[in-house]
């Protein structure tokens, strides 16, 4: 491989995180263009970020290129894409909103408080328990998204995963505080 080439090959997760943040007006559009039903287009943009997510940090670690944008911009581009689609989810009466209030209320402190704990020096890394959660609520949501409206076996996953970010956030929390005091 040129040099050229990989160069431009580690700059591939990277890139794949800003589609993820490219996709996020175009999941809206195609979600609200879908009307009351299934949004299959939607859920396949949806379905992409999600993969598109799996792909980046494992390309990143796989060639050594992970990268300070990488750490702060791929979760951020996770928790949007995620925050948009509950948003649109509980707006179309698809996901009950104390859900949403609880999707939207932890990522809210998790993006606050890892302004305020890196600046002191803390490292945050992701932990397996806080991937899984991402994980399960993209599959869910995804599932909700290309369901009829009143399907609830991807709302009992969603609950799952709501219950997965939860007990994720605070893990992260306490182990903020114990390092930051």
């Amino acid at each position: 491989m040129a040099a050229s080439e990989s160069s431009a090959l580690r700059q591939l997760p990277n890139a794949l995180t800003l589609a993820r943040f490219a996709a996020i007006p175009l999941f809206v559009i195609l979600y609200v263009r879908a009307g009351d039903g299934p949004a299959w287009w939607a859920g396949i943009v949806f379905a992409g970020a999600a993969i598109t997510d799996q792909l980046d940090g494992w390309l990143a670690r796989r060639w050594h290129v992970e990268s300070q944008f990488g750490t702060v911009a791929d979760p951020l581009a996770d928790r949007l894409m995620i925050g948009v689609a509950v948003v649109l989810l509980w707006a179309d009466g698809r996901i009950p909103w104390p859900a949403a209030v609880i999707v939207l209320a932890r990522d809210l402190v998790l993006v606050l408080g890892y302004k305020v704990v890196v600046p002191r020096g803390y490292a945050f890394e992701v932990s397996f328990l806080g991937k899984l959660a991402t994980w399960i609520l993209y599959f869910s949501l995804g599932c909700v998204i290309v369901t009829e409206k009143g399907t609830d076996w991807p709302l009992v996953l969603f609950w799952i995963g709501v219950g997965l970010a939860v007990a994720a956030g605070v893990q992260y929390v306490i182990k903020a505080r114990r390092h930051v005091r």
